[in-house]
């Protein structure tokens, strides 16, 4: 799987010809139908003509020509104006692509922040997401379990399969991402002289509750700054009581963490 590039952007001509636009013209010059150029393209057959006449219409002379009849039956083709348009796009794509490769090359020797734009490019719906090392790997014969340490003094527990862990090349020192679900997420606010078993407790404060119909989104602010985001319901809030400001531990189980490392 190719990584997302870092740079990137989108090139669009007098602010409404994209590359959506262009993929129709270039369909509709492989195809010579614009009923099934619009397919390839996305646009329905009344959207594909709209926008065809409009931009016609701005340019002064029809991007594309009916053929009646003849051996093929007939069908649609480009004209002289869509085939200009049509160069003048392959040129400043070519062009946009040379320059974007630029920016991502030297990017590419900006560790710190090439890593950075690495880690938020990760799409997941995951609430919880914390870069950090890893300090320490322990295999086993069935699980391995895994240490990271995200800053502020704090560190992460994540247990998984060792045939997992082998996959992931995970060494000591290596950057990796954890990613906890926020229902995973138990809000503890006094432990009563009791210990619990899960590896992972985040000590912090209250700085964010978000109430809805059934659930409320709590955000914990740890040391270090970094946020941790438990999902509970609205019951829960108002019987723990919760309210900003208040002290609260987030703990889950080191089985709920999971690992993404660079391939």
């Amino acid at each position: 799987m190719d990584e997302p590039r870092l740079v990137d952007a989108e090139l669009r001509l007098a602010g409404r010809l994209d590359a959506r636009f262009f993929a129709l013209l270039e369909a509709i010059e492989a195809t010579g139908s614009i009923n099934r150029a619009a397919r390839t393209a996305g646009y329905s057959y009344k959207g594909a003509w709209l926008l065809l006449e409009s931009a016609g219409n701005l340019a002064r002379e029809p991007l594309v020509t009916r053929v009646i009849g003849g051996k093929g039956g007939g069908g649609s083709r480009l004209t002289p104006a869509a085939f200009g348009l049509l160069d003048v796009w392959r040129h400043l794509q070519a062009a946009r692509r040379s320059f974007l490769q630029e920016q991502e090359d030297w990017l590419e020797r900006q560790p710190a922040w090439a890593g950075l734009l690495r880690r938020l490019a990760m799409k997941t719906t995951a609430r919880n997401q914390f870069a950090g090392s890893i300090a320490a790997v322990t295999g086993g014969p069935v699980t391995t379990q895994v240490s990271i340490a995200i800053g502020g003094g704090q560190e992460l527990v994540a247990t998984m399969t060792s045939a997992a862990a082998a996959r992931l090349k995970l060494a000591v020192g290596s950057e990796a991402i954890a990613l906890i679900k926020s229902s995973a997420i138990v809000l503890i606010t006094d432990f009563a002289g009791y210990a619990l078993s899960a590896r992972n407790q985040l000590a912090g404060t209250v700085s964010r509750i978000e109430r809805g119909a059934v659930g409320s989104l709590v955000v914990l602010t740890l040391p270090g700054g970094a946020h941790l985001t438990a999902s509970v319901t609205n019951e829960a809030v108002d019987a723990l009581p919760l309210a900003v400001g208040d002290r609260a531990t987030g703990v889950f189980k080191a089985y709920s963490v999971m690992l993404a490392v660079a391939t």
